[in-house]
């Protein structure tokens, strides 16, 4: 490989100067370089040496002003003051902060650019209004100039502006005075910023001009895009021998007028009469026969993950290695590809992805709801995320406390004064704002408690201490700028806090000489290493479409000479190119997906390459071919080992019982019923804002139970005109058993939430019709049994493995009774309520009688009648199913679809004991080792059931037999 461009420099150093080097200034456009050229002087000089001064350029300029540097956010509010005092003065409504902030950072940017290219601001917001005007203000411009400010002056010539251009010029008419107030109101402040250094130094208005001349020479190495200020500066320090420039190039591009990548070194060179230190440049590029790869990916992650593989294919700690972010939203994903920890990541890591961002934006939320919008509940959600939070450290017994009580009584919100985590780094976070003033002071002890936790627990990390202390000191510099504006509302504060909050990043050190490098294309000016890996190298990213916002359009930019997007591009070239001066091994990544974010073409810069040079792209795509099993991947538990015992053991040596609900279960699916009665796998407990059928059933079985109750202890026949009262107290009834329900105490319909008043409505609606379907069908009743839960538990024998052995089975009973009718005939009923979408119809029973049965109601309906029976010792119970949604229609008797087979009298005896032969095979067949427990793929799987994914692949199965 050549030599590295640093290690040039560190060489043509020692020539010029030998040891006596530490009065020169050396100066890098970044910090990112200084750390290597000592690294090659120390190898070049091979000794203790006194050591030249090392700058970065805005340093370097600093040293001509005492005055202290403004922070943004103090630009902004400075800004913000006097162009609010400008509209009161044209007797305009003042702008607010946040409608403010974006427009702000464009001015800003904008005066920023003016200052580095040294453009007149009253000449550029000239207003003109014909092209005589134009002529004579601009006549010192070229013909091409001045045709460009035609262009831009010629769309705001039309009569009647609209209101966009009216406002646009209101602004444009503002921006010499704003600009000329806003420099002397830093003034003022003893401030400065670091454009306004640069026009002072160009225009000779510095406090220190002569400053260069406390250094025998300057050295400025590896500039490439210089803005007017720099240029003039640099070519007189020049003039007075002050300066030496080592530019990195090389002949391939420099001295070919077509490519893009040399532009700016040949304006430095042939333009603004810098020397070049080097003399002649090679022409590397040229002459390389070097293999290059290109990877093309499906998908931006998918970068990452290749990119994986390779580096532990070439990791070889005798070279020197660099990831390069064309793309820097690529970070993150990157650092959870990495395979090896030894890294340096100077790009920064952005705070909005970042855990701490995620507090303190919950924070944020949590107050505009209970202090800016008065709220006394908050959304469950807020709370489980800062229960989860790594960060917020609450104490696991307090977090499953609140997670436990919270789902027991489903509050998917939560009162805030009820809130305690007390037992957390942050016990205050749900604690409503005393005052406005509040906001940026509550942030900030956050921070510090967040800082103070991490140093208690002796693991700060450096991203997330640099991370902290940025924020707290951007927080600071609101802080001081509220405090001259008066109050301020909590949701404005935020909604600027949000946006001051956003730019914050921190670099990730490590050794910058050895690992792994990451870095952004910007930040490898100067560098060179053995193994490059570029990620993001898309058209589209690399260059980029797109200039940052202006208020200068791009006609003016032109006049005047001011970037524009051909600069971005030919910057972005250079910035590729020169790693292909040094690189021995250079990897492109690229995504070839086509969506709204990626053109899925690899840069134009590589198909440039690769048609000028003698490189060898060897070109790769990712393969991901779609793979069919020939045999379906589905769950089957066998009946051996260690499961057969649980079973065997659990339901025939300790007598677990089986219920109604657990025999149809394995009727659906022998799957489900192995991971809820054998496996025990239970659901964890969960907030639902989605209406809960089960709550509502037992909120309807325990209002009946409630009501029916004193039947139960008259030993005859009560006239159903009894039931009547029992309508008029239904209401109150559900309202208390909705609190018994989510373990709550309501007095009112009010004190419910939203879902609670549903499921209120719906079960007193239920419950009332129950109770006047008794009345309209029967004249008397009399009360058996109601929701007994205890005694009806029996012994049921089947064959195992050709052995008698017994099973328990069990029956919850809600209602057995006896009616009178009111043609005079009685009947001894079981009846069985359900909230669903149960029927009491039926085609056949050889339908009921089956696997994956079409009428769970039917089979549990009969399964309770058959237990009770056998219990108690009565007989003839009719089975009656009280579906509210249909008995009004349908009655509550079991019949089949076209009512010839009515379940009553005879034909009800002979399909109990259809049922019983049903009920032995089923459960011989549960307890057959042969037969594995496994999916039904017929089955109807219910959204809300939680074993849905333990189906997949026997569903998809299904689907394609079906077809």
């Amino acid at each position: 490989m050549n030599k590295a461009f640093l290690r040039l420099v560190a060489e043509d150093i020692q020539h010029r100067f030998d040891k006596d080097i530490s009065d020169i200034a050396v100066v890098f456009n970044n910090k990112r370089p200084i750390t290597y050229l000592k690294k090659h002087l120390v190898d070049v000089y091979q000794q203790a040496i006194w050591s030249p001064q090392f700058y970065t350029i805005q340093e370097f300029l600093s040293l001509s002003s005492s005055k202290i540097q403004a922070s943004t956010i103090s630009q902004f509010f400075y800004l913000y003051e006097i162009h609010n005092g400008m509209l009161a003065q044209e007797g305009l409504e003042p702008e607010t902060l946040e409608e403010f902030y974006p427009i702000a950072e464009i001015i800003l940017s904008d005066f920023s650019q003016l200052d580095y290219d040294l453009v007149n601001i009253s000449h550029i917001f000239l207003e003109l209004s014909d092209n005589t005007e134009i002529e004579l203000a601009f006549q010192h411009f070229t013909p091409e100039q001045q045709s460009f400010i035609r262009q831009f002056w010629q769309s705001f010539s039309i009569q009647g502006h609209t209101s966009v251009q009216k406002r646009f010029l209101r602004l444009w008419r503002r921006l010499p005075r704003l600009y000329q107030a806003f420099k002397e109101r830093m003034h003022s402040e003893g401030q400065t910023n670091y454009p306004t250094i640069y026009r002072d130094l160009a225009d000779a208005k510095a406090e220190n001009n002569n400053f260069v001349d406390q250094f025998k020479q300057v050295l400025f190495v590896g500039f490439n895009a210089l803005n007017n200020a720099e240029a003039k500066l640099f070519k007189q320090w020049q003039e007075q021998e002050k300066a030496i420039f080592y530019f990195d190039a090389d002949a391939h591009y420099l001295d070919d007028k077509l490519q893009e990548a040399g532009l700016f070194i040949r304006r430095n060179i042939y333009q603004s009469g810098l020397t070049n230190a080097f003399g002649d440049v090679p022409n590397i590029l040229g002459n390389r026969r070097d293999d290059v790869h290109v990877y093309q990916s499906l998908g931006k992650i998918s970068e990452t993950k290749l990119l994986y593989d390779l580096l532990l294919k070439n990791q070889d700690d005798s070279k020197t290695s660099a990831i390069l972010l064309a793309d820097e939203g690529l970070l993150v994903p990157l650092l959870q590809s990495l395979p090896f920890t030894d890294v340096n990541i100077t790009t920064g890591y952005p705070l909005i992805q970042s855990p701490i961002y995620g507090l303190l934006d919950l924070w944020m939320n949590v107050q505009i709801l209970i202090s800016q919008q008065n709220k006394e509940k908050i959304p469950y959600q807020l709370l489980e995320t800062y229960l989860t939070h790594p960060m917020s450290k609450v104490a696991k017994q307090q977090r499953q406390l609140i997670q436990s009580e919270s789902a027991e009584k489903q509050l998917f919100e939560i009162d805030v004064k009820d809130i305690d985590v007390s037992r957390s780094i942050l016990p205050h976070f749900f604690r409503k704002l005393p005052k406005a003033e509040q906001v940026i002071p509550s942030l900030i002890t956050i921070v510090d408690n967040l800082l103070l936790s991490l140093a208690e627990n002796d693991r700060i990390r450096q991203i997330e201490s640099n991370l902290l202390m940025e924020t707290k000191k951007v927080l600071n510099q609101l802080l001081l700028g509220f405090s001259n504006l008066g109050q301020l509302s909590i949701g404005f504060q935020i909604g600027l806090i949000r946006k001051a909050l956003s730019p914050i990043s921190s670099a990730i050190e490590g050794n910058p000489l050895k690992g792994l490098q990451i870095m952004g294309l910007l930040e490898s000016r100067c560098l060179n290493f053995d193994q490059v890996y570029i990620l993001g190298a898309n058209e589209g990213i690399l260059p980029k479409t797109s200039n940052s916002p202006t208020f200068l359009p791009n006609n003016l930019r032109k006049a005047y000479g001011l970037p524009i997007l051909e600069n971005q591009d030919a910057l972005s070239a250079y910035l590729f190119y020169r790693h292909f001066q040094y690189s021995s091994d250079i990897n492109l990544f690229y995504n070839a997906v086509v969506n709204e974010s990626s053109s899925g073409e690899e840069s134009r810069f590589i198909k440039q390459l690769e048609f000028e040079t003698n490189f060898n792209f060897v070109k790769y795509t990712q393969q991901q071919p779609l793979q069919f099993p020939t045999q379906p991947q589905e769950l089957i538990i066998s009946k051996d080992g260690e499961i057969w015992n649980k079973l065997y053991s659990s339901f025939i040596k300790n007598g677990k019982r089986i219920s109604a609900s657990a025999f149809t279960s394995y009727l659906q699916s022998p799957l489900q019923f192995f991971l809820k009665y054998v496996a025990d796998i239970k659901e964890p407990p969960s907030i639902s804002q989605e209406f809960e059928m089960n709550k509502l059933g037992t909120v309807i079985h325990e209002t009946m139970e409630e009501l029916l109750t004193p039947l139960k202890a008259a030993n005859d026949f009560v006239s159903t005109e009894w039931l009547k009262d029992k309508l008029e107290i239904a209401e109150q009834v559900v309202l208390k058993q909705i609190g018994n329900e989510y373990l709550s105490s309501f007095n009112a319909i009010e004190d419910l939430n939203s879902l609670q008043r549903i499921m209120h409505k719906i079960a007193t609606e239920y419950v009332k019709m129950y109770l006047q379907y008794d009345i309209d069908q029967y004249q008397a009743i009399r009360i058996v049994e109601l929701e007994n839960t205890e005694d009806y538990i029996l012994d049921f024998p089947i064959s195992i493995n050709g052995k008698i052995e017994t099973v328990s089975l069990y029956g919850i009973i809600d209602r057995v009774d006896e009616v009178l009718t009111y043609d005079g005939q009685t009947k001894l009923r079981i009846v069985d309520y359900k909230t669903g979408s149960d029927t009491v119809s039926f085609r056949n029973m050889d339908v009921v009688f089956a696997a994956n049965t079409e009428n769970k109601a039917l089979v549990q309906t009969l399964f309770y009648a058959f237990v009770y029976e056998q219990v108690s010792g009565l007989k003839d119970l009719e089975p009656h199913l009280y579906v509210a949604r249909r008995m009004r229609e349908d009655g509550t008797l079991f019949r089949n679809n076209n009512g010839s087979l009515v379940l009553s009298d005879q034909t009800l005896s002979e399909q109990k004991e259809a049922f019983v032969a049903f009920l032995r095979s089923t459960l011989e067949e549960l307890f057959d080792q042969n037969v594995p427990f496994k999916h039904n793929p017929s089955a109807t799987v219910y959204p809300s059931d939680p074993f849905t994914l333990f189906y997949k692949y026997s569903v998809k199965e299904s689907a394609v037999e079906d077809e």
